[in-house]
């Protein structure tokens, strides 16, 4: 092989191409790294992928507003439309808020990015661990939620709806481990079907309002009120409000996934950000306003959803069920925002060693599937521990969310003042992005504090009214993932303080190397690992463990024949016992090794030709490894030996 650089080093292009497997026709034909380009997606398939979290919110939103309300009676349902202007509003905060961060870090990485370049590690952490419990409650809310809605249409499936809810997860998975641009593809047609549908929905909804011919609920469910006080109260108002603050989950996961669009990358995610935002807006005021108008009732046996569109529609007819299958599919597709931004999200953090090295790796796809596994399973967990009960997980649902928000409108503000602080050619490179001097840096910083202010009391609002409700779960959650984070950052310092080589010097020779070779019995596996053992050293000694005398007495007749002159020392096992009596011999050897000197058992092991006749073996050898792994100085090598 020609080198013309005249090093030790040898540089060879890869011709392997995977072959086809199962996996294949499960997640599609590998994508090389070079392909990477060609998988970034436009605005269109952009809305599709990150803002379904946000956009489906409105299924839920405004029943959650008035499930708080109900403790008051019906009478408070009137607060439910002022409170959606409210939570309107710091909508657009928001917006304007991540619309700034898209721009200032195009790399991507949102509220975590921010909070590390602008405030410390420590906000980071706080950051990446509530973004991630997010992420993780997106799923399981709005799988729950869009099972909810299938159970309004079809009551009999009520009693199935953990294991419909769990499925669903699985097969969302399955279609984000094909990769971004293909999941986008797959999911942009439902999205805008539902965006029609809803538009349509509420456009006939509002002429028949102003036409007078709207009607109320026919056959209303029964209102479950699980508590109820005499008046309504400022702390109810802020009750209900927290609750429909659900709506603005998912704004941020542009702003985390702004690597996955096409170039100009910022330009292509702030605008549709922007669309998500006007999109997310309407449609929340006019759900929460026409509901209102037809008194609809929060129950767990049929959505308002549900109630708005049978009214509006008079029945159950198709384009109910139009509405239904659309609200449905948006419901369980906002499950893939998360499923596009928790991955790539772990990746940061594990690329900062606050996570296992793993969810840096990209799939045969070019996704992080470990991240996509991960967060399948955390999302089932959930859903099976909280009974598929949208109800019950709302509560644990957004102040990760806000937190995040505030951090990041923190850091924001932060970072303009640093701005503001440059010359007008100066230049600082941070971790993140490049600093430069920004004119309108005031403005901006402004802009973000504000912002921040406003997140800031939603969470703490949040936090005490939700607090009984289950808000002190994730209270005592995104800390304990802090620790989390830690102890595996720390892990990994001091690996890596070990594996350096700085100050290292020369590598310590081997001055004595011996050889044990585990025997059970005499054979050509035996043999070819004693060959083995032969190349690395002439001080061999072959360890039987005795059990039965008769098969112990046909091993050393072999040995002589066979054994080469080696020495055999038999074990005697009264016991019985194979691995513990090896060990003990070990641990002797192991004593009185010398400083500079490496024991080496040579574990002979055969293959059968077919992986379940392993079923049938001792598998002693695993046995032996997994009790030695951790003796310094002795290493493990197994000496396979194909049965055909």
């Amino acid at each position: 092989m020609d080198n013309p650089t005249g090093t030790t080093v040898v540089h060879r292009k890869g011709a392997f191409t995977p072959r086809r497997s199962w996996r294949t026709w499960l997640i599609g034909r590998p994508l090389r790294t070079a392909d990477a380009a060609d998988q970034t997606i436009g605005k269109k398939i952009g809305l599709a992928v990150f803002a379904s979290d946000a956009l489906s919110s409105t299924a839920y939103a405004t029943q959650e507003i008035l499930i708080i309300l109900a403790a008051a009676g019906s009478i408070a349902f009137g607060y439910s439309f002022p409170i959606s202007i409210a939570i309107v509003i710091l909508l657009a905060i928001v917006t304007i808020s991540y619309e700034q961060t898209i721009h200032a870090y195009p790399g991507g990485g949102g509220a975590y990015i921010v909070a590390r370049d602008n405030i410390n590690d420590l906000a980071a952490q706080i950051a990446g661990a509530a973004l991630l419990t997010d992420y993780i409650l997106t799923v399981a809310v709005s799988v729950s939620s869009g099972v909810a809605q299938i159970n309004s249409a079809f009551p009999a499936t009520y009693p199935h709806r953990v294991i419909i809810s769990i499925s669903l997860v699985f097969i969302i998975m399955l279609i984000n481990l094909r990769g971004v641009k293909e999941s986008g593809a797959i999911f942009a047609i439902p999205t805008y079907f539902f965006i029609s549908i809803m538009f349509l929905t509420l456009g006939i909804g509002i002429l028949k309002y102003f036409t007078g011919t709207l009607g109320t609920v026919p056959d209303p469910p029964m209102m479950e009120v699980h508590k109820t006080i005499a008046v309504i109260s400022p702390f109810l108002i802020l009750h209900a409000f927290s609750s429909g603050t659900a709506a603005l989950t998912g704004v941020e996961a542009i702003s985390n996934g702004i690597t996955a669009f096409k170039e100009p990358r910022s330009r292509n995610a702030g605008i549709t950000l922007i669309w998500m935002a006007m999109i997310l807006g309407s449609l929340f005021v006019g759900i929460t306003f026409l509901s209102g108008q037809v008194h609809g009732i929060p129950s767990e046996t049929e959505t308002i959803i549900s109630q708005l569109a049978r009214t509006i529609f008079s029945g159950r007819g198709v384009i109910y069920l139009a509405v239904i299958a659309g609200t449905t599919i948006i419901l369980i597709m906002a499950a893939n925002t998360s499923f596009a931004d928790f991955p790539r999200l772990s990746a940061l953090l594990a690329g900062d060693r606050y996570l296992p090295g793993q969810m840096t790796f990209r799939g045969s796809r070019l996704v992080f599937s470990w991240g996509i596994i991960a967060l399948a399973f955390f999302a089932s967990l959930l859903i099976l521990l909280f009974n598929a009960s949208v109800t019950a997980l709302i509560p644990l649902y957004a102040i990760g969310v806000f937190l995040s928000f505030t951090l990041s409108q923190a850091g924001m503000a932060h970072r303009w003042w640093k701005t503001g602080q440059l010359n007008a050619n100066q230049q600082i490179h941070e971790r993140g992005s490049t600093l430069t001097y920004d004119s309108r840096w005031r403005l901006k910083m402004i802009i973000n504090s504000f912002g921040a202010v406003c997140t800031a009391v939603v969470m703490m609002v949040f936090a005490v009214t939700k607090f009984r409700d289950g808000a002190y779960i994730v209270l005592v959650v995104i800390p304990a993932i802090v620790l989390l984070f830690q102890y595996i950052h720390r892990h990994y310092k001091h690996l890596a303080a070990n594996l350096s080589l700085d100050d290292y010097g020369a590598p310590p020779g081997i001055k004595r190397h011996r050889v044990i070779l585990p025997v059970s019995g005499v054979h050509r596996g035996s043999l070819a690992a004693l060959q083995y053992a032969l190349e690395l050293s002439n001080d061999i000694t072959a360890v039987h463990i005795s059990i039965d005398p008769d098969e112990t007495k046909k091993v050393q007749q072999k040995w002589e024949t066979w054994g080469q002159g080696v020495r055999l020392v038999v074990l005697d096992s009264p016991y019985r016992l194979l691995v513990e009596p090896l060990l003990e011999y070990i641990e002797d050897i192991d004593k009185d090794r010398q400083p500079n000197e490496i024991i080496t058992i040579v574990v002979p092991q055969f293959i059968p030709q077919r992986w379940s006749h392993n079923l049938l073996h001792t598998q002693a050898a695993l046995f032996l490894r997994m009790a030695l792994i951790n003796k310094p100085g002795i290493v493990i090598t197994d000496v396979t030996y194909q049965v055909e």
